[in-house]
């Protein structure tokens, strides 16, 4: 029967597709499991990830004051001491984790894609739109971004973390737009491009199906560096007080525990909690791009 005869190629097809993608998606995991830095890298950011997830549910954080019970030493019950209020540092830590993470990957994204269209858009039209995409960009990198968070500071509260990701985004977009509009200006001049141009294909295509997998690899790589500057951002911002106060965020305890006073040993301890965290996150988040990039680019590869 004709409906049959079809069915099957139909499925025969799609066991093919789907065989193909599978082989391409082992292939892309091993390239990307095949540098010892990725792997280690992103084992501790997938650690961090879990703990964000699973942490408050298994160590649920209570934040209710217990002065009868502030300052006790580490144990079983208390890993990591508690507090001046008593309140327990170690689940301070894990529930601040998903927020410090949910503000790095949304700052990250939004960075990315802002710098990555603008760049793209100005390397690749040229003319009177990159000199003004150019002339935005060259004031949001004069202009320190420390004194705006103050000056911010004294306006405006922020109290989501999509808000605070788009505030730290706004001003890490900059640095990525002008380097993808460098390598979209030498890529264009390439003899693919040209070829594409000669044969009048679309400007979409060129953009996404000849310029985009060109640049994919340093876009993977300023994604990853784009969170790490995020952790560290949204730590000074909670310090300076732009974001609404949260005794769990990373950047409240380590403020909270300075302004106790570093003279008490037990604050110095408090405070230095979130800071590895921060500093292992900062490693992990290094060792993975760097990965990324001795695996991806191709410039890099030992012959």
């Amino acid at each position: 029967m004709p409906e049959e005869k079809n069915f099957k190629t139909f499925c025969a097809a799609l066991g093919r597709f789907l065989r193909e993608e599978g082989d391409a998606f082992v292939r892309g995991l091993k390239k990307f499991f095949s540098n010892g830095k990725t792997i280690v890298g992103f084992s501790i950011i997938l650690f961090f990830v879990l703990v964000a997830i699973f942490g408050p549910l298994i160590f649920p954080y209570d934040s209710n004051t217990d002065m009868a019970n502030s300052y006790l030493a580490p144990s079983w019950l208390h890993p990591f001491g508690t507090d001046w209020l008593g309140r327990d540092v170690f689940r301070q830590v894990i529930a601040g984790t998903g927020s410090v993470l949910e503000i790095a990957f949304y700052s990250a994204i939004f960075t990315v894609v802002i710098g990555t269209v603008l760049g793209i858009v100005s390397g690749y039209l040229g003319g009177w739109v990159d000199k003004i995409i150019m002339a935005i960009t060259n004031i949001f990198l004069s202009i320190p971004s420390f004194p705006i968070y103050l000056l911010l500071a004294a306006i405006v509260t922020i109290s989501t973390p999509i808000s605070l990701a788009v505030i730290i985004s706004v001003w890490s977009w900059a640095g990525l737009c002008r380097s993808i509009r460098v390598q979209i200006m030498s890529l264009k001049e390439r003899d693919f491009i040209q070829i594409c141009t000669v044969m009048h294909m679309s400007k979409a295509h060129i953009i996404f199906k000849e310029l985009m997998p060109n640049v994919f690899s340093y876009i993977a790589i300023n994604f990853v560096m784009a969170m790490r500057n995020a952790i560290m951002a949204s730590v000074g911002i909670m310090l300076v007080g732009l974001a609404a106060y949260d005794p769990t965020n990373w950047g409240a305890i380590i403020n909270a525990a300075r302004t106790k006073g570093l003279m008490n040993v037990k604050n110095i301890y408090i405070l230095l909690y979130p800071l590895v965290c921060i500093i292992v996150f900062q490693i992990a988040t290094l060792l993975l791009s760097n990965g990324l990039d001795e695996t991806l680019n191709p410039r890099l590869k030992v012959l």
